[in-house]
């Protein structure tokens, strides 16, 4: 993808590039000299409706061949979360490179009846650097990049993100994210800039400056470049409660003057491609909303590129399914990103279009939208693999070190500093202790949407070579002043520290797996450790890692300086940079911060802690007044719902064989846990169990009721499975027998058939056997009431 202007085939080859070979049919370069209209209709012309469709179809990579690609000509495929090239989401470079190559030849095979061939386009999630990718740049997310306050050095994280992305032969980024977050309970706040539209439409500009460079500059979707997506319109931020997917409600002008501003600073920078949002609008879905993705966003916006839909969004809309909507493309939509269920959509819109349902004049537009696209990022001129283009297998500019350095700089230029009594900076000299899990745990720091969908998990250090934690960071810092630097995560020393750094936060997320019900930061690592050298007389400070501002007025309490350092990412050095004063504090805050822990929305000074745009520098060292602690909602344990969404609620865990599986993922003494598809994107999971293996859901206090369990089996198990709950053992296998094959059902264990209900449950199986599992809940039942299956 890319303006390749060479003139002919021994051009290429002086170039050092290798065209598609010459019997495969080429746009001639003349076209490239005429309008696009004139070229979109000629296009038009020659293709049969079965590859228009194709060109509205976008699957993922793992559940497609090339031979699907030569034989359907979809006009472009993804990469999921946990997708990686042929099954392996740790994949080195060369592995995405050779995968896209292989799409690509596929794409440009010739085909017969004088149609065209249409080369295909590869769409990725680089929401915060091409972090799919082991060994790529990092950069800190939306919400520490809104604290910078600096468009310019967001555009250059855009250009070095784009630089990486063609390192690996990929086309296409689906970035921005320009959701103003209105309500921080939701689970992607962190991929927003601010709360303030201006903020999030200056900053999502910029990114779209950077991915896609300048319109009107010579390198404007040329070398260096990838096309960049605004997304979700509209009004992701603003659901109610902050519920991922959820509605949004209101008098539609005062919605679009708040959630609408940021696209047409985005489509003013040129922005190639818009996503549809998973929400709804006043009860309509936004991928089936007409008046907003047509009429607003084409006809008043003035967007002309291509509007691309979210993972299975079409299929939630009303009277829709995945493989059988109609009503999406009639919208206004122009791709349906449609991960597995891709033959059966195809095959449903040719015969939707056969039938009249769809009409031909529609088709055509959303398939000139698409075509258009690809004219204007050059691919039409001149067919060349992605690993013959610039960039491509330059693998040294994968976390390329000037790339790195504007990640470190983006850092420090984040951090906000809410409260110092002084201890910052760091003097030289001293003997600083760095304490907290977190400290030397670069997937903590970089939070969801990095080498997998959700983050975290089993990834440890040796999963980002070249990166640099935040000890590490800190080490070489306190080393190059003179003073000596310790690491304990537990906080124990020999030698009484002059200062401690304790470094803690959430544990990352992504999407709906993030939603919380309040903001009360619960985990109490952090305060523990905060006290305890408080305790000792041991000056402390405290840096936070959070994808939103969260209630943490005990903390703050116990720290002599409190630091916001957001998901900071793979250069952990830039937050040393600000605690040594090397670097000044002047970081911003781009959300109103909690003073009370069941606070909804704030978007205001009023009522607000430290409200919108506060940030000291390390010269301000006033003291911050003693804070309230008191917090009902850290007192009430809401052991209801144990797993929903694909998450466990607070103090609930899954373990093999003494192996923690994070939100029930995971891999460990014979139990394999995966994420799976019902209704969201890996919203429940599949459990496999080698024979013999074990796994135990738990909960870390003692509750009361019935389990609910909502389950699937798809092959009846051929060897006894058993449930363990408190005293009582359970044989599930012949309930799980009738049940194999017959869709999701729910188990209800009461003690009808577990007289000794217990605070966890554990599943053995004798023999190999799988099931997928949606939801556990816990609830009370009338007394008698009978188990089901």
């Amino acid at each position: 993808m890319k303006a390749f202007w060479m003139a002919s085939a021994a051009a290429l080859a002086l170039a050092g590039c290798t065209a598609i070979p010459a019997e495969v049919e080429t746009t001639p370069v003349a076209s490239a000299m005429q309008s696009e209209d004139v070229r979109v209709a000629d296009l038009l012309s020659r293709m049969s409706v079965e590859r228009k469709v194709a060109q509205l179809i976008q699957p993922q990579i793992n559940s497609f061949t090339a031979e699907d690609m030569e034989r359907y000509r979809f006009g472009s495929y993804l990469n999921g979360g946990n997708g990686g090239p042929y099954g392996d989401e740790f994949a080195p470079g060369s592995e995405w490179l050779r995968l896209a190559d292989e799409m690509y030849i596929a794409s440009t095979q010739p085909l017969g009846s004088g149609e065209p061939v249409i080369p295909v386009i590869w769409g990725t999630d680089a929401v915060h650097g091409h972090t799919n990718v082991v060994q790529a740049t990092i950069f800190p997310h939306n919400i520490a990049l809104g604290a910078t306050r600096d468009p310019d050095l967001v555009r250059m994280i855009g250009a070095a993100t784009a630089t990486e992305i063609e390192v690996t032969g990929i086309d296409w980024n689906f970035s921005p994210t320009v959701a103003v977050a209105r309500d921080d309970r939701w689970g992607r706040t962190y991929e927003s800039y601010s709360e303030d539209p201006q903020i999030v439409a200056a900053m999502g500009a910029a990114l779209v400056e950077g991915l896609q460079g300048r319109k009107g500059d010579a390198d404007f979707l040329g070398t260096g470049r990838v096309i960049a997506t605004a997304k979700h319109f509209f009004g992701d931020g603003g659901t109610e409660q902050g519920v991922d997917q959820g509605d949004v409600n209101g008098d539609i002008e005062a919605l679009k003057s708040v959630h609408a501003v940021p696209y047409p600073a985005a489509i003013d920078a040129g922005v190639q491609t818009v996503m549809a949002s998973f929400n709804s609008i006043n009860g309509k879905k936004m991928h089936g909303n007409e008046e907003l993705l047509t009429g607003v966003l084409r006809g008043e916006l003035g967007f002309e590129g291509l509007v691309v839909g979210d993972w299975n969004g079409h299929g939630q809309i009303k009277g829709c399914t995945n493989t059988d909507c109609p009503q999406a493309l009639l919208a206004g939509l122009d791709i349906y990103m449609v991960p597995d269920d891709w033959k059966g959509l195809l095959e449903t819109l040719v015969a939707q279009v056969e039938d009249g349902t769809i009409p031909m004049a529609r088709l055509d537009e959303a398939v000139g939208s698409v075509l258009r696209v690809k004219i204007r990022a050059g691919l039409m001129d001149e067919f060349v693999k992605p690993s013959d283009r610039p960039n491509a297998g330059e693998w040294e500019k994968l976390g390329f070190a000037p790339h790195r350095q504007v990640a470190r700089t983006a850092v420090a230029k984040s951090q906000v500093v809410l409260k110092n009594d002084g201890i910052l900076p760091l003097r030289s000299g001293s003997n600083v202790l760095v304490a907290g899990s977190a400290a030397n745990n670069i997937a903590q720091a970089a939070g969801g949407w990095t080498l997998t969908w959700q983050g975290g998990g089993d990834l440890d250090n040796d999963d980002f070579p070249g990166a640099t934690s935040i000890w590490s960071g800190i080490e070489t810092a306190v080393k190059a002043g003179g003073g000596t630097a310790t690491l304990a995560a537990d906080g124990s020393y020999s030698t009484k520290p002059d200062v401690a750094v304790v470094v803690f936060g959430e544990e990352p997320y992504a999407e709906f797996a993030g939603d919380r019900k309040n903001l009360a930061f619960s985990d109490e690592e952090g305060l523990s450790l905060l006290r305890k050298f408080k305790a000792d007389g041991i000056p402390a400070v405290a840096v936070f890692l959070s994808g939103r501002p969260m209630w943490v007025n005990r903390e703050l309490n116990a720290a002599n300086a409190f630091v916001a350092s957001w998901l900071p990412g793979s250069e952990g050095a830039g937050i040393a940079d600000v605690l040594s004063g090397a670097i000044p504090a002047t970081g911003k805050l781009g959300f109103s911060w909690p003073e009370k822990c069941d606070q909804g929305p704030l978007n205001s000074a009023e009522g607000a802690l430290f409200p919108l745009g506060y940030g000291r520098s390390l010269a301000d060292t006033a003291p911050l007044r003693q804070l309230d602690e008191t917090c009902d909602a850290l007192m009430a344990h809401d052991g209801a719902e144990w797993f929903v969404n694909g998450r466990f609620s607070d103090g609930i865990t899954a373990t093999a064989g003494g192996t923690d599986l994070p939100n029930l993922r995971g891999k460990a003494a014979g139990i394999t846990a995966i994420g799976l598809d019902r209704i969201a994107q890996e919203d429940s999971r599949t459990i496999t169990f080698a024979p013999g293996s074990s796994i135990t859901i738990a909960q870390d206090s003692e509750g009361t009721g019935a389990y609910r369990i909502l389950y699937r089996v798809r092959q009846r198990p051929t060897q006894p499975v058993m449930l363990k709950t408190g005293e009582a053992d359970v044989d599930l296998t012949y309930p799980l027998s009738v049940a194999a094959e017959k869709d999701w059902r729910e188990m209800v264990i009461t003690q009808a058939c577990a007289a000794s209900l217990g605070d966890s449950l554990t599943f053995t199986s004798t023999g190999a056997f799988s099931f997928d599992i949606a939801t556990i809940s816990r609830e009370e039942v009338a007394e008698g009431t009978d188990c089901s299956f």
